[in-house]
């Protein structure tokens, strides 16, 4: 029987959480499903092509939840949360969707969910386009910094705060005064100011807006 490209997409994603990004290559695949590598590449041509199939696998279950009527503000802040999780779900998530693109209906929902109540706030299309992409760059920088200060990266948080304390106390003094926030791990508070931050900003640029349309009317 023919492998099926959704057997190919679970277990790339398998193998993704064993090995990382780097260590995923087409024939660890093909020996992890048994097949020999044509029968990969009928589905999936190159890996770029799989990491494009992977992607969006990884936003197969955001902005699924009804919407309406609920304040725009509302809305992106869920549709940035879901993401986050989405690229949280497997090892390396964020740097497998970074720059992917994926026309499939998974990330047109995903698009729809976002630009959608900008454009019902009165954002101007321009607007709502190029505020979903600060949007979706904010999350994936956010979960690719939070995925590689992760347990088993090597990186030694300890050990890099006592650095910066010694190299910044009186030297650079607003570095120093910021260094305990610079390494709280809260990753939850963290991520959720830098959303209210931008849904804040997008506000703003959609008052500006209107006011703008109103001053040319009159």
């Amino acid at each position: 029987m023919r492998i099926q490209r959704d057997q190919i997409i679970a277990t790339a994603l398998v193998l993704l959480d064993e090995h990382g990004l780097d260590g995923l290559t087409m024939r660890a695949l093909a020996l992890a499903l048994q097949v020999q590598a044509p029968s990969l590449y009928w589905h999936f041509p190159n890996k770029k092509a799989l990491i494009d199939g992977m992607a969006d696998a990884l936003v197969e279950g955001v902005a699924r939840n009804p919407t309406e009527g609920l304040p725009w503000q509302d809305c992106v802040r869920s549709v940035g949360q879901e993401l986050r999780q989405g690229m949280l779900s497997h090892r390396d998530g964020a740097r497998v969707y970074g720059g992917t693109y994926v026309t499939s209906d998974n990330t047109l929902r995903v698009g729809e969910a976002m630009v959608g109540p900008l454009l019902r706030a009165g954002a101007s299309p321009k607007l709502a386009a190029w505020g979903s992409f600060s949007m979706m760059y904010y999350v994936l920088g956010f979960v690719m910094e939070e995925q590689a200060l992760g347990p088993g990266q090597g990186i030694d948080l300890a050990g890099n705060r006592v650095e910066l304390l010694a190299k910044t106390k009186g030297k650079f003094p607003s570095v120093f005064a910021c260094a305990e926030a610079l390494f709280d791990t809260d990753f939850e508070d963290r991520f959720t100011v830098g959303l209210d931050v931008i849904v804040a900003g997008l506000a703003k640029k959609i008052e500006a807006e209107a006011k703008a349309k109103k001053a040319a009317k009159a």
